[in-house]
């Protein structure tokens, strides 16, 4: 970044849909020496990232979930194109708030999107893709309890804190850990609000859900928003 100051808060209205790439989310959440042939993963809040595709492809079992995935299938890939080009056009109007050491430039941070766009977009097209590709938001999500082994939510729970509110934190939380095995992981990044501020009830839910999993920090390896971000990682405790 070229400047210490604060930047603005980032215009957005809603939730907005992602089209990230395994490589980001590899880097995001530090997942490079994850085995996912013995892992049974859910991504949360994905949209059209190519992630849950790719992990397949690794020998996991996944599954993504998003509100995003309801309606027609081409309906929702151009969906996520529009939102390219709106994403790519906030960040263009504020490059020097953000830090390019792993993108390089916008121009390649628009291309990773669309890259992963199309991986997203040929996964999402085949018979079975509404298996994978469950349209349901939290905190109400129509999976098994201690379902998954690995988790992530990325750009979604924090980041719209002040959307959500705390309670809805709370329960989303709660929810997460429900689908979640005894000792599997949820990873959650950033932990920063769009007004570029740490989200300031984390250390609540921490408190109110201690008897139940295990919270630690780690830095990400993914630099790129304007101020740092840790991220958290859940480990469910056995019954």
């Amino acid at each position: 970044m070229s400047t210490n100051a604060k930047p603005p808060e980032y215009p957005q209205i809603g939730v907005a849909s992602t089209c990230r790439s395994y490589e980001e989310y590899e880097a995001m959440f530090s997942l490079k020496e994850v085995d996912w042939s013995n892992q049974i993963v859910l991504d949360v809040a994905g949209g059209a990232s190519s992630f849950t595709a790719q992990v397949i492809a690794k020998g996991a079992r996944a599954n993504a979930v998003d509100p995003f995935f309801a309606g027609l299938t081409e309906h929702v890939i151009e969906a996520a194109r529009r939102e390219i080009d709106v994403s790519s056009g906030k960040i263009a109007a504020n490059a020097d708030a953000y830090d390019w050491s792993f993108y390089g430039s916008p121009e390649r941070h628009r291309s990773i999107r669309l890259q992963s766009l199309e991986r997203f977009a040929e996964d999402f097209r085949q018979d079975l893709a509404r298996e994978r590709y469950v349209a349901a938001s939290l905190p109400h999500l129509p999976f098994a309890d201690n379902q998954f082994s690995f988790i992530v939510c990325s750009h979604f729970l924090f980041l719209y804190a002040d959307q959500f509110g705390e309670e809805f934190h709370e329960n989303a939380l709660r929810e997460l850990l429900r689908v979640l095995a005894p000792g599997g992981q949820l990873r959650i990044y950033p932990l920063v609000t769009l007004k570029w501020e740490y989200c300031e009830f984390i250390p609540n839910l921490i408190e109110r859900l201690e008897g139940i999993a295990k919270f630690d920090f780690f830095p990400t390896k993914l630099p790129f928003m304007p101020i740092p971000s840790q991220v958290l990682q859940v480990v469910k405790l056995a019954n």
